[in-house]
């Protein structure tokens, strides 16, 4: 049994559909269907949920916002006239206008995408169609009250075979839509594949899986065949964005693995997200990510290591300022810590003159325009060399290194560089290790 979902892109027009339709019909285990709301057809195009925002904020404002609203009704028309389907969305575009005037909310405004959306999928597919209000649980506070959800759910959907399940939202206790965060769609399908056990979990998007490295900065980077939870994890954190981070963790813990497949070229393979797997990958590394706009801070103390604490008071100086910490590379009489530059400069001196009250350093000096470059894969920790070949790379391209951190489960090397040298250090690191693999 698959659970599938479909991304905005996919779902974008008549012609889009026709390709999703192909894509179910072709595996009969594919019976939980998660759509998104439509996305752009063309670049100058807008994504519905965007709109829909933008309709809400007339209505607020108390703005004549039918217009928009009848552009939003013309983009499902014209998905449903070209599909040839016997769907009037009529009566429910009447009920989103009166709720509009009543300022319903904004979640609700938003959630209206992928409600419709299913709808029509449902029409389309020929199967049940079940409103995620009705299954998709939340506390009065807006957090997701997983294990009441998955009880509601797994009770629904055993008594139907074919289901259409809209992403995105569900309901707090007094009926009210929340939405989960943008991307939201990832997580209910995630939630969904936990539901029914499912086998597989597919998601459809417009990319071939996830990539060894950002294809703004490399030209055609190759697929990642497989990867585990762990190697996203890092690779999202760094920035490496194919998945809503929180759609991995409900079929993680169930032991799901998660497809990410292309709509526009159902015959690749995609990438296989798993737990563990002794499939060895391609490469030594499994993908580059990385973020710029960092700054380090250098505390210099001679015989620091002999002072109980001294670590816990300088990060207890960030804290107090609600500074999270990225990185703390340290030596014998050095700490070096790295936090995000445009939250830091806003309370600069007051953590400087927090860490010299605290721990009496002899030097603090700042290096700000740095960026951070993430090497992740589960093949360095049986390859020799993997960090000498990142130097020798780096050296060749006459980028200088400014840190380097790596943690004992050998799943990762972090990287700092000068924000001016990024891109080229991410091509140099691609270049050595999946070019000419040297």
């Amino acid at each position: 049994m698959k659970v599938v979902k479909f991304g905005g892109s996919s779902l974008a027009s008549a012609e889009q559909f026709a390709k999703v339709g192909k894509i179910i019909r072709a595996d009969k285990t594919r019976r939980y269907v998660v759509p998104s709301a439509p996305g752009k057809r063309h670049n100058k195009d807008t994504k519905v949920t965007d709109m829909l925002y933008k309709c809400y904020g007339l209505a607020e404002a108390d703005e004549d916002f039918r217009v928009l609203l009848m552009k939003i009704k013309d983009r499902y028309d014209s998905i449903i006239n070209g599909l040839n389907l016997r769907v009037n969305l009529e009566e429910e575009f009447k009920v989103i206008s009166k709720n509009f005037k009543e300022k319903i909310g904004e979640d609700y405004a938003a959630s209206r995408g992928e409600y419709l959306n299913g709808i029509v999928m449902a029409a389309y597919l020929g199967y049940k169609f079940i409103d995620a209000a009705e299954v998709i649980l939340f506390d009065e506070d807006g957090n997701l009250k997983l294990e009441e959800t998955l009880k509601v759910l797994r009770a629904r959907l055993e008594e139907t075979p074919n289901a259409v399940v809209p992403g995105f939202y569900g309901s707090k206790p007094d009926g009210s839509i929340k939405t989960f965060s943008r991307g939201g769609s990832d997580i209910t399908g995630s939630i969904v594949a936990r539901a029914v056990h499912a086998s597989l979990y597919e998601n459809w998007t417009d990319v071939s899986g996830c990539l060894v490295a950002d294809p703004r900065i490399i030209d055609n980077p190759v697929p990642i065949d497989v990867i585990t939870y762990r190697e996203l994890r890092e690779l999202s954190y760094m920035g490496a964005s194919v998945l809503h981070e929180d759609a991995i963790f409900p079929v993680r813990k169930a032991g799901i693995p998660i497809n990410i497949k292309n709509t526009n070229a159902p015959e690749d393979p995609g990438t296989l997200i798993v737990e563990s797997t002794v499939t060895k990958p391609s490469y030594t590394i499994t993908g580059i990510a990385g973020k710029k706009g960092f700054v380090a801070v250098n505390i210099d103390k001679d015989m620091m290591n002999g002072e109980v604490g001294f670590c816990r008071k300088v990060l207890q100086a960030f804290e107090e300022n609600d500074i999270s910490i990225e990185h703390m590379p340290s030596g014998i009489d050095t700490m070096t810590v790295f936090v995000h530059q445009d939250e830091f400069k806003e309370r600069e001196q007051q953590i400087i003159g927090s860490i010299r009250h605290k721990v009496d350093p002899d030097i603090i000096d700042m290096e700000g325009d740095l960026a951070l470059v993430a090497v992740v894969g589960r093949g360095m920790k049986s390859t020799r060399g993997t960090a000498g070949r990142i130097f020798s790379a780096l050296a060749h391209s006459k980028i200088n290194v400014k840190m380097i951190d790596q943690g004992s489960s050998e799943l990762n090397i972090i990287i700092g560089v000068s924000n001016s040298d990024f891109e080229d250090a991410i091509k140099a690191i691609y270049d050595i290790f999946v070019e000419t693999r040297l």
